[in-house]
């Protein structure tokens, strides 16, 4: 019966998440995407099965903002993602923000762009436009961090200044692309 009462972490992250996105439903500020994706879901999902796939996007989510790691019934995830010794170099690593800036070579530049999470924007889709207009590599963006309104960029100063005079004034999800050298470097 004690069983039944304790609740998993995992089952923990799972309402949280379920609580977030409830709440960012109610506050949407596109209601009629909203009310049109609804429509399109209603006509092409039977209604018997809309709760399985309301619960498959929610798992597809949660996957999608978790770190990878290799699953517990298959082994051969693992040397694709890491090796075991590099997860034990890993294990006693400083926090991510200590990491980021210690990591960054001589003569990177950190840039500050206008639009964040708000505005849909996600780190692999950064990384892909900043990749398609400079035609780089995505080894030569050191980091990104995505925040609520705005985001960093970390690259080398040449590929900084490319950044600069392509994105700016460039529209990104609905918005205009302000692109400069970040004050907190």
């Amino acid at each position: 019966m004690d069983d039944n009462n304790k609740s998993k972490p995992h089952e923990d992250l799972v309402i949280g998440t379920i609580q977030v996105l409830s709440g960012k439903t109610k506050a949407d500020p596109n209601p009629d995407e909203l009310e049109s994706l609804k429509k399109l879901i209603k006509k092409n999902v039977p209604f018997m099965l809309r709760g399985y796939f309301t619960a498959y996007l929610l798992r597809e989510i949660l996957q999608a903002n978790t770190p990878k790691r290799a699953p517990r019934s298959t082994q051969a995830r693992t040397t694709k993602t890491e090796s075991p010794a590099e997860k034990k170099e890993k294990a006693p690593a400083a926090p991510p923000k200590e990491r980021e800036e210690r990591t960054l070579p001589e003569g990177a530049r950190t840039l500050y762009l206008n639009i964040g999470k708000m505005k849909r924007l996600y780190t692999k889709e950064l990384s892909q436009i900043i990749q398609d207009e400079l035609g780089i590599e995505r080894d030569e963006i050191y980091s990104i961090r995505i925040h609520d309104k705005y985001s960093f960029i970390s690259m080398s100063e040449a590929n900084c200044e490319k950044a600069i005079a392509t994105l700016n004034g460039k529209e990104i999800k609905g918005r205009t692309a302000s692109i400069t050298y970040s004050n907190k470097e």
